[in-house]
């Protein structure tokens, strides 16, 4: 396990960079529906990043694009992130096709600020399942700050981390200790996007970090917090409990009692 934590990066990068074909292809992220007018972003971050004609975004681990595209498409001048060369080709690709004035970068998130040659932005947005991806945050958030303007803010969506902590069948019994941040190792053929889908690279290393963890970094890293939404409802089967409303979002069954699923956060930087 030691071994793989410290090859935490290849081993990470290698999975990622096998699934970007497989998740093109399937449901799940609908490169179809997208090709046809289709945002990809949650109607929550639409309103609470409000209007973003002309501004500067920076996208973080933006995997192959879709939310980076969609950010371009409402206005934005987006700049896209991400340390798979695959999925940067394809974000590339998909941003050519649909005539849409998005550039992307590959880069690992932890040399974004080099990457990025000196350039500020007056919005970093990051979005679902992202964190968990990343060993330490306090350094995440300082490059953070350094890519935003004065006056910019960081943008986040994310899955809750106190939903991680329950069972899949009913969601109601404790099952994982929210303390152990890890680094945890998975693994197993197949993707969210695809279960049955036959894979090569299979051991992954991730990060539980507690909702405490996240925003201890944000704030000392000088960025003043706006604001800090929990959210009834998510976006995929999280576990078998919940219950699928028209569209793609999943809530709890009515009867049960509601626990926070996914979160967003505001911070600017004075």
């Amino acid at each position: 396990m030691d071994d793989q934590t410290g090859r935490w990066r290849e081993l990470n990068q290698a999975s990622w960079d096998e699934r970007v074909h497989v998740h093109l292809r399937g449901p799940f992220y609908d490169v179809a529906g997208f090709r046809d007018g289709r945002d990809s972003l949650k109607d929550f971050e639409k309103v609470e990043v409000g209007d973003v004609t002309g501004k500067r975004l920076l996208h973080l681990q933006c995997h192959f694009g879709l939310d980076t595209l969609s950010w371009a498409a409402r206005g934005a001048r987006a700049v896209g992130l991400d340390f798979s060369p695959a999925a940067i080709e394809a974000a590339t690709g998909l941003a050519a096709e649909l005539h849409l004035d998005a550039r992307f970068v590959t880069a690992d998130v932890y040399h974004a600020v080099a990457a990025m040659a000196g350039q500020t932005f007056d919005i970093v947005y990051t979005g679902f399942g992202a964190l968990n991806w990343l060993p330490d945050l306090p350094r995440w958030a300082g490059l953070v700050a350094e890519l935003l303007d004065h006056g910019g803010f960081l943008y986040l969506a994310e899955f809750h981390p106190f939903s991680f902590i329950l069972d899949d069948q009913t969601g109601r019994t404790v099952t994982h200790d929210y303390f152990d941040e890890g680094p945890h190792l998975s693994g197993g053929s197949g993707t969210y996007a695809d279960e049955t889908a036959v894979t090569e690279h299979n051991v992954t290393i991730e990060w539980e970090h507690m909702l405490g963890s996240v925003v201890s970094a944000i704030a000392a890293a000088g960025l003043c917090i706006e604001f800090l939404h929990e959210h009834d409802h998510t976006f995929y089967l999280q576990r078998q409990s919940l219950q699928r409303d028209p569209g793609e979002i999943y809530r709890h069954p009515a009867a049960a009692p509601r626990y926070p699923l996914t979160y967003s956060l505001r911070a600017r930087k004075p």
